[in-house]
């Protein structure tokens, strides 16, 4: 029953929940409110760590309907715990769900300004119901009774229009970092301590936590503001809102509702809602959302056409679908264009933190933690300490209680044993060597805003590489073009020439594009800008005032120079070529998902208008006519994509008379983009960037895979991958297609070689496959295997596809990097557990390191440190680990003689020693080069424990040999808590009453020969354990001198150690450990594999356990 009343929130998304209701019950609430006045509170800091069991301990399970509290439970891997107070508000009406179900968002249905909303209150009010909803992660989830379930409804209560980052007080970050279990610890421990009477260990501590949590609260703050006032910057503007009859009423914008329909001012503004564009056109800088500093066009939304079968289900906008059409909260309109009586208007669809940017700025708020094999083996580890504390503990009590100590000081002797086993320096020691990675990353151009993950990259054993940008340079150089004239190819030519001038294909390069002019300087895409420079035409927007003389809306004109012009004057007024231009009518923009762009033009004079198309070949191919395309189009195309060239190729279609300009700007894309007449191919060259190469062999020198994700062309990408070493030359290359269902037909894959040999041994682990073809985000009945295993190049990768790429590769096991330039690749950089951005802009927030190098050098550079700062971390663990051991079993021994160390000697161990070295052995750079060992991820492995439980035995021996053996010497004599040691008298008076009361008693019980000894040997224990610990090369510079050529003498410990293990238990024959070793294991053995030559892999019904099948780039 209560797995049937679970509920799912945020189905197939990103932040899925399930969902538990309950309701209170007050005799649960008063038995666990004894329980915690009889723990003395610690029951209700065990209830706040854990919500799971608050909930459940003082609730009763109820349907999420009647719920007063429910419970989420996140459905990734870290199934982490929330709880919410579910609230209950009126609203008008008898069922607001309804009225908001009949609703949709398109042209066609926009509210006018006098019909009544929620937000304006003109409804109906002698009716009310109740609204049940909860908050979670400054999201609002209202109960809808038709799904039976809660659900974030952006359009039933508005409220204020504003992205508000609150900064909590200082009070209330002081009570959650003090109510953190570690300074509950670290309390519990002064008491005692102070009880002891070790007042200054415990002062010092009490201080040393003050600065701790002084910093941290100082830090958590700082970045509170600096969201707060990055967040607050232009998302208050002054807006201008159409009402009735067309007014213009001026509000600002915390004001606007879903339903307003807004006025983009002429000169820009900054977006402060999500808003889809219904008339006239925006240029849109989306730098802070996407990373790509070109600015984008938006068009309006087409209206559907009359009668079209399909115009009920164009009508139902969606945001992805028509993000062309879409304005996104904090973007910046740099300008827009209108028409005459006829502003460009928007429709306000998001608000808030629904909005595009709220969804940014709640991933930060609200960010996933750090899955790390160290962290859970750390936890592990501490509990492994709790238990020999736990043996410590009983032992102490039984030795006091044998020897008849007093109650109290059984107590406090019991209870100090626990706070010695666990060290309260640990998380302090632990951060030092991420705090030391980040400054020293920060001084060769790495930034980072998660430190948590520097660890993490010392584990990466795949990188992902955007091509574009990344492994090329961004600008692109025009090579030259390939007209095609009556289905036959013509010779390679350059695009400027006199001849070309009225030609179809010129015509396509100069008005096919998204380029504008901004301040009179064009802007746009780069290779428009290069397409366009080639051709040397020039391009004119209208003005202001030139648009107000018209009742349309002003065309952009293109003209050819002045050079190309004849000079002498022509016959006749249609020969005229001074007069020639050609105006750009409606523009389709460029879409990642369809791999094309169109326009519809008309030439100056003409009657009828022209749709000229550019776009991906083997896309612009299928919407042409068979006959206009050359029978040889794939081997021409594959011989330029194999030289490592970027093919673009152009395609025309003069358009039906019956086409007025005003249907051009609602006729449907489809209709403009089929029976086009194939004009030829636009040649550029995207030259290597100098460093990859080297950058590329350093990481297959350390057996690091590197895998390329591109959205370009799937033999152009081949001739990279060649061209930078990503693929040697001895290796083969398979070809994978990916083709999407169909017609009824199922997905599968077409496998080819793209060297066509004859006979095909069995393939090597080295061997490439090469994922292309439509894009796939689909489950297939398919092994993920060889496309995960084999698939070097991903090609026509949409940015979605990116994104589900990298969590392919990491449902395997791998530890995943991405490199990309931040544009369409800031999912991927998000999603992976090493997101390196190459772009300094606002969308660099989405990624956890970014690099002011704009090149691949940085991706080893990070490798190294994230390698050291991790072995740092090992050490320095061990180092604890083994400090709170030797100080357990000094403590130990000396509670058999009823002694123990004294306050100014723990105070000189933990400060003097301790601490002086954690941070002096954390501050060991990085490696000079990446070696093919990688360090281990956990701690608890063989060569690790092997490590430390030697040292434990060493240290075990050395400290009880002097402790018997000072016992043998012949000026010893046994020590009571009456005598002293260190005062002479007491040795050679005799025993009379007068004179044991006339030396100083020792109050502490540490003037004994088996304390000096224990603390001296101990105090160098310490300092020996810090050397060995201190690992050097291959991944960290050794401690006392960076030198190359001498090694520190501690490198083997962890290897000899592994090798002995590895003897002793037969490790060789164990199974891998990683997901993707047991595949490539299965794959040898697999009969299917390598496919023939051109043979066909199906699709056929999958377990739902089986991976989604993610290849097609």
């Amino acid at each position: 029953m209560e797995q049937e009343n679970a509920k799912i929130l945020n189905r197939g998304e990103e932040d899925e929940m399930e969902l538990q209701g309950f309701r209170l019950s007050r005799w649960r609430l008063a038995v666990v409110g004894l329980a915690v006045l009889s723990t003395g509170g610690f029951l209700l800091l065990l209830l706040y760590w854990l919500p799971e069991w608050c909930v459940r301990s003082t609730c009763t399970r109820t349907t999420a309907q009647d719920a007063e509290v429910v419970l989420l439970r996140s459905t990734d891997e870290f199934r982490r715990w929330f709880l919410a107070k579910v609230r209950v508000i009126l609203a008008p009406g008898r069922s607001p769900f309804h009225i908001l179900d009949t609703q949709t968002t398109s042209p066609s249905s926009i509210p006018s300004p006098d019909t009544p909303t929620p937000a304006t209150g003109k409804g109906p009010r002698h009716q009310t119901s109740q609204i049940r909803y909860f908050t979670h992660h400054s999201a609002k989830y209202y109960w809808n009774g038709e799904a039976q379930n809660f659900e974030v409804l952006t359009r039933l209560f508005f409220g204020v229009n504003e992205i508000a980052v609150k900064v909590p007080s200082v009070f209330k970050l002081l009570i959650k970092e003090v109510l953190n279990p570690f300074y509950i610890f670290q309390l519990f421990s002064v008491i005692l301590w102070a009880f002891e009477e070790y007042y200054y260990y415990a002062a010092t501590i009490v201080f040393m936590s003050f600065i701790s949590i002084a910093t941290s609260l100082y830090t958590i703050k700082k970045q509170y503001i600096t969201l707060r006032d990055m967040v607050a910057a232009h998302s208050i503007v002054r807006m201008s809102i159409c009402r009735a009859n067309n007014e213009i009423e001026e509000v600002i914008s915390t004001d606007v509702v879903p339903g307003d329909v807004i006025v983009i001012p002429s000169n820009g503004t900054i977006m402060p809602c999500d808003a889809v564009l219904v008339t006239g056109t925006c240029i849109v800088n989306e730098s802070m959302l996407t990373g790509e500093s070109v600015p984008v066009t938006k068009t309006n939304l087409p209206n559907p056409v009359q009668g079209d079968r399909d115009a009920e289900k164009d009508s139902a906008f969606s945001t992805e679908e028509h993000k062309r059409h879409t304005l996104f909260c904090g973007t910046h309109v740099i300008q827009t264009r209108f028409y005459t009586g006829e502003l460009v208007k928007a429709v306000v669809v998001r608000t808030g933190f629904s909005t595009a940017k709220g969804q940014l700025v709640r991933s930060i708020l609200y960010p996933k933690p750090t899955d790390f094999k160290l962290y859970h083996d750390a936890y592990l580890f501490l509990l492994c300490l709790v238990g020999v504390a736990a043996i410590g503990f009983i032992y102490s009590i039984v030795l006091s209680v044998m020897k008849e100590v007093p109650i109290k000081e059984i107590i406090l002797e019991s209870l100090d044993i626990i706070t010695i086993t666990v060290p309260p320096a640990l998380p302090a020691a632990m951060t030092a060597g991420i705090v030391y990675a980040q400054r020293r990353l920060k001084q060769i151009g790495i930034f980072c805003i998660s430190p948590q993950r520097i660890n993490i990259c010392g584990q990466i054993n795949l990188v992902c590489f955007d091509k574009t940008g990344t492994l090329t340079e961004d600008g692109l150089d025009m090579w030259g073009i390939h007209r095609v004239e009556n289905g036959r190819w013509l010779s390679e030519e350059s695009a400027y020439k006199e001849s070309l001038v009225k030609s179809q294909f010129v015509a396509c390069m100069a008005t096919c594009h998204s380029l504008t002019k901004i301040e009179g300087q064009l802007s746009g895409d780069p290779l428009d800008l290069k397409m366009l420079e080639a051709i040397s035409w020039t391009l004119e927007e209208a003005t202001e005032e030139e648009t107000a003389l018209h009742e349309r809306i002003m065309p952009t004109v293109v003209r050819p120079p002045k050079e190309l012009l004849p000079s002498e004057p022509a016959a006749s007024p249609e020969m005229d070529m001074s007069m020639y231009e050609i105006g750009i009518v409606r523009q389709f923009p460029f879409s990642s998902a369809l791999q094309r762009m169109s326009v519809v033009a008309r030439r100056l004079g003409e009657k009828r208008m022209d749709a000229y198309l550019k776009g991906a070949p083997e896309v612009v191919a299928s919407l042409c006519k068979k006959e206009s395309v050359p029978e040889d189009f794939q081997e021409v195309l594959e011989e330029y994509t194999k030289k490592g060239f970027r093919v673009i190729a152009l395609a025309h279609r003069r358009l039906e008379s019956k086409l007025t300009w005003h249907r051009v700007q609602n006729v449907n894309r489809d209709h403009v983009e089929a029976n086009m007449e194939f004009l030829g191919l636009i040649i550029m060259q995207n030259k290597l960037k100098a460093e990859t190469p080297a950058v590329l062999q350093d990481l297959h020198r350390a057996n690091i895979r590197t895998v390329m994700v591109t959205g370009d062309n799937m033999l152009t990408a081949i001739s990279v991958a060649r061209d930078c070493g990503m693929i040697p030359p001895q290796d083969k290359i398979i070809i994978a297609d990916a083709l999407a269902p169909r017609d009824g037909q199922t997905a599968k894959i077409n496998w080819r070689y793209a060297d066509k040999p004859g006979k095909m041994p069995r393939l090597e682990v080295r061997d490439r496959v090469l994922c292309s073809g439509s894009p796939l985000s689909f489950p297939l009945g398919l092994s993920l295997s060889p496309l995960v295993l084999h698939g070097t190049v991903f090609a026509r990768m949409a940015p979605d596809q990116k994104t589900q790429l990298i969590e392919a590769l990491q449902g395997v096991d791998y530890y995943v990097g991405m490199c990309g330039d931040g544009a369409n690749d800031c999912g991927a950089l998000k999603r992976a557990h090493s997101g390196i951005s190459l772009s300094e802009l606002e969308a660099s927030v989405a990624s956890p390191f970014t690099s002011r190098t704009p090149n691949i050098s940085c991706v080893p550079n990070l490798i190294r440190e994230g390698r050291a700062a991790l072995i740092t971390s090992f050490c320095v663990f061990k180092f604890m680990a083994l400090y709170s051991m030797i100080q357990y079993i000094s403590v130990t021994l000396l509670y058999s003689i009823l002694s123990n160390l004294g306050d100014f000697q723990f105070l000189f161990i933990d400060i003097a020693i301790i601490l002086f070295l954690v941070f002096t052995m954390s501050l060991n750079p990085a490696w000079k080069e990446l070696v093919p060992r990688p360090p281990p991820s956990g701690l608890i492995s063989a060569p690790l424990l092997f490590s430390v439980l030697t040292q434990i035995l060493i240290c075990l021996a050395f400290q009880v040999l002097p402790f018997l053996w000072v016992q043998q010497q012949p000026w010893y004599e046994q020590w009571t808590p009456l005598s002293n040691a260190c005062n002479t008298s007491a040795s050679t008076s005799t025993h009379s009453m007068t004179n044991i009361s006339s030396f100083e008693v020792d109050p502490d019980y540490i003037s004994n020969y088996e304390n000096t000894s224990i603390f001296y040997v101990s105090s160098f224990q310490y300092i020996i354990v810090a050397i060995i610990f201190s690992k050097g090369k291959p991944f960290r510079q050794p401690s006392y001198k960076n030198c190359e050529d001498t090694p520190p003498p501690t490198v083997g410990i962890d290897h000899w150690g592994m090798k002995c293990l590895s003897w002793l238990c037969c490790q060789r024959n164990a199974a891998p450990k990683a997901r993707y070793m047991h595949l490539a294991q299965e794959l040898r053995v697999d009969p299917d594999w390598p496919p023939r030559p051109t043979t066909t892999t199906e699709a056929k019904p999958c377990p739902e356990k089986d991976y989604p099948m993610i290849c097609s780039s």
